[in-house]
């Protein structure tokens, strides 16, 4: 990213968006909304400041280091928000130390003042709660962060199941590439749906995605744990899937013996692990198979399945129907309204029994 102002011209923009950037932020939701308005924002790819313009700014000229460790230099101290359609706070990692100046939350609170829309990309809309700007609600949070959020406040409403939350003066983000479909909707707004094309088509994107298209979910989301070694065997599982660790591996990873690992899940869960770690995976593809046009093959690959066949009979037991069948490839879906009703809610209707599969 250029350090110093970049070309533009006299004629006012289009479309005007000034970025905060908070210590820690992530990179890739930023990047991914800058280069959506540098490529809507001039003829070719000269990264001219004609139709789009944008800005970074912060307290000071120091630069801010991301989550990932590479450092931005903002351009501007903090200049008057009426200048803005946009004003962007891209927030990040939380657990860092501060996050956000008092002199930032006041900005943002004279931003409200001049009317200028306020957006939170990834956790920056963390920092619009502390501003009290987001109060009664609706705030869109990665999966990642739901509880984050929960845990620190309750004036809002948390949405974790679409990647933005459009409303009006106010839109959350999710953050990562949804940040990119968030930049082509409001380019589309200003400049018009040709524009919006030209970017995602330069990105190597399609269409923008609406604001309600589901995020991708957690398999754990729906599991309510306190004890602090289930929750982090929980997140190992999570990012295990196509290839599921051995509870002894699990247990190593946690400093933990096997026996001990086992006793806090049959306490915290009523299960044992690689029972529920069976379910996790199999309620990962009962979302793909509902979200995703993946093939089923490639879909039992990454839920951890030896083959098709290994996926398809341990989905019929927990879910009382195939895969097929939630595809519409198959006309004899089970008509059981338990089994449906559990579906739905994301339950097996009848647990798998083995708790071990072929790794």
């Amino acid at each position: 990213m250029s350090q110093s102002l970049p070309q533009t011209t006299a004629a006012k923009p289009q479309l005007s968006v000034g970025f905060i950037l908070l210590p820690h932020f992530t990179l890739s939701p930023f990047a991914a909304f800058a280069d959506a308005l540098r490529l809507a924002a001039d003829e070719g790819d000269h990264s001219r400041q004609i139709h789009c313009q944008w800005t970074l700014m912060s307290t000071s000229l120091d630069s801010i280091e991301s989550s990932c460790g590479v450092k931005v230099e903002p351009w501007e101290t903090l200049r008057d928000p009426s200048d803005f359609d946009y004003i962007v706070v891209v927030g990040g990692l939380l657990h860092q130390g501060p996050t956000v100046s008092r002199t930032i939350l006041d900005y943002l609170r004279l931003a409200d003042q001049q009317h200028v829309t306020l957006i939170g990309l990834c956790t920056g809309s963390f920092a619009l709660i502390r501003a009290g700007l987001l109060d009664g609600r609706r705030c869109c949070v990665s999966w990642f962060h739901y509880q984050d959020l929960l845990a620190e406040f309750d004036q809002v409403i948390p949405v974790a199941d679409q990647l933005y939350v459009d409303d009006g003066d106010r839109i959350t983000c999710a953050g990562g590439t949804a940040s990119a479909d968030l930049a082509a909707t409001l380019i589309e707004r200003h400049l018009g749906l040709s524009w919006a094309r030209k970017s995602l088509r330069i990105l190597v994107m399609d269409q923008p995605r609406p604001a309600n298209t589901p995020q991708p979910q957690p398999a754990t989301e729906k599991l309510a744990v306190n004890n602090k070694w289930v929750k982090k065997a929980l997140l190992l599982m999570e990012q295990n899937m196509s290839r599921p660790l051995a509870t002894d591996d699990i247990a190593g990873k946690l400093n933990l013996s096997k026996r001990q690992l086992e006793r806090l899940f049959n306490q915290e869960t009523g299960e044992s692990l690689q029972k529920l770690y069976r379910s996790i995976r199999l309620r990962f593809g009962q979302w793909l198979l509902q979200h995703s046009q993946r093939s089923i093959t490639d879909i039992a690959q990454e839920c951890g399945f030896a083959d098709t066949a290994h996926f398809s009979r341990a989905f019929k037991a927990a879910y009382g129907c195939k895969p097929t069948d939630i595809r519409g490839e198959n006309a004899n879906v089970s008509n059981n309204h338990t089994t449906a009703v559990q579906f739905m809610n994301g339950e097996p209707a009848n647990p798998p029994t083995t708790e071990t599969d072929s790794k």
